[in-house]
């Protein structure tokens, strides 16, 4: 009975206020989720606190489905940013249960995206970052990052297990569900890339080797929270890199997870080195549909049942609902516009008239533009700011928020936040 349901959810025509079934059973609000973003703003020792629940309270009475939080990292040794909240043995976080509580307000699904960030730490948090293969991310961001080295298989079972703790832990303090992320060059992202990943050994070499990884955490999250607990994954359609993790490769690791029971897999795009999920060198074609990863996603939706969510492009209710109405996904992703207009689902689902205020951002300078990842820096000061409990600043300086943290990075980097 459920899978005709679920069945059904794919082949109706549908609208951004329509429930959605997930595969576990559980139900969202309607069609609209908060992809993550990184709100870099733990508290000393990893923890979250007071900003997040701030954060997530207004996001959550601002209409949105699903609220599916900033990476979360699952070593206090791997840090994508100096203020990661880490979910480990060892760490109390006291305030989970309360950020958690925040973002249900108004029957809404809070999950937390659960992130190891593998080569992609800095060099102000990791003198040897590790990750599947000792080879350098390229210039410039080498320059910020330095040269890893390879992971042993002890430590690659240790890391599956630290998935599996920190979704355990993220079950028992209230939060509804987790999304591993397998994109934007982090860990998972960089076991599939044949660009990143040239071990010899059982996870390296073919795709069934390099997607050995991810399989496992898979199956070691959803032993340790059953099968009525949402479980999903973030993937790249392609990390868009020559002799990179392609299309066809993507489509394949889908198909498997999705037989696997993944309940809601997001489609994403690029890394680090190749930021195609930015919205780089899109088809005009594409920016008329909206979606960046649109076309990827209408190949996947004949491979595959499982719920779809597509993130990346979306600007308009009318952009939103096309996409649900030709069946090519079942959620829709919004991340930039949730940074500056926090009510924008509610907007949205009205039937209003609204467009999302992102645009270009620029310091001025290009080498800063080339160096810096400006969309995250950016928006990131705009999530502190709703953090806490003022609003957001759509005119704020992009080299402005550039200067400031490359003065935090400084001074991390003489006194490390571990």
């Amino acid at each position: 009975m459920l899978s005709e349901t679920i069945l059904t959810n794919f082949t109706m025509s549908t609208k951004l206020t329509d429930i959605l079934q997930l595969p576990c059973g559980v139900t969202l609000k309607n069609r609209l989720s908060k992809s993550a973003m990184s709100e870099n703003m733990g508290s000393r020792g990893y923890t979250s606190n007071e900003k997040f629940n701030r954060l997530y309270a207004r996001w959550a009475e601002g209409g949105i489905g699903l609220l599916i939080t900033g990476n979360v990292m699952v070593d206090r040794f791997a840090l994508g940013e100096a203020h990661n909240v880490v979910i480990e043995k060892g760490i109390q976080d006291t305030n989970l249960p309360l950020w958690a509580a925040a973002g249900k307000r108004e029957g809404t699904h809070i999950w937390v995206q659960l992130n190891h960030p593998g080569k992609q730490s800095p060099k102000s948090l990791s003198k040897e970052p590790v990750a599947p293969s000792a080879i350098p991310l390229k210039k410039p961001l080498n320059r910020l990052f330095n040269t890893p080295r390879a992971l042993t298989e002890e430590e690659i079972l240790d890391i599956i297990a630290r998935f599996a703790y920190a979704a355990k832990v993220c079950k028992e303090s209230g939060f509804t569900g987790v999304q591993i992320h397998g994109a934007h060059g982090y860990l998972v992202s960089q076991f599939l890339s044949p660009t990143h990943n040239q071990r010899e050994d059982r996870w390296g070499g073919s795709l069934e080797n390099r997607i050995r990884f991810v399989k496992e955490v898979y199956l070691a999250i959803r032993k340790e929270v059953g099968d009525s607990f949402p479980v999903g994954i973030k993937l790249n359609s392609a990390d868009f890199q020559k002799g990179g993790f392609t299309q066809e490769d993507s489509r394949e690791v889908i198909k498997q997870l999705s037989a696997m029971g993944m309940d809601l897999i997001e489609i994403s795009g690029g890394t680090y080195e190749a930021p195609a999920m930015m919205g780089a060198a899109q088809k005009e074609s594409t920016k008329l549909r909206e979606a960046y990863f649109i076309t990827y996603c209408e190949e996947v939706r004949k491979l595959v049942h499982s719920p779809l969510m597509l993130t990346g492009g979306f600007r308009s209710a009318q952009g939103m609902n096309a996409a649900l109405e030709s069946g090519v996904c079942d959620v829709i992703g919004i991340a930039r516009s949730l940074a500056i207009q926090p009510d924008f689902p509610n907007q949205l689902l009205s039937g209003e008239t609204i467009t999302s205020q992102v645009k270009p951002l620029t310091t001025g300078w290009k080498f800063l533009d080339k160096t810096f990842p400006l969309e995250i820096i950016w928006y990131t000061d705009q999530l502190h700011l709703m953090g806490e409990g003022k609003i957001p600043n759509p005119k704020k300086s992009v080299l402005g928020s550039v200067l400031r943290m490359v003065y935090k990075l400084g001074k991390s980097s003489i006194k490390r936040v571990r």
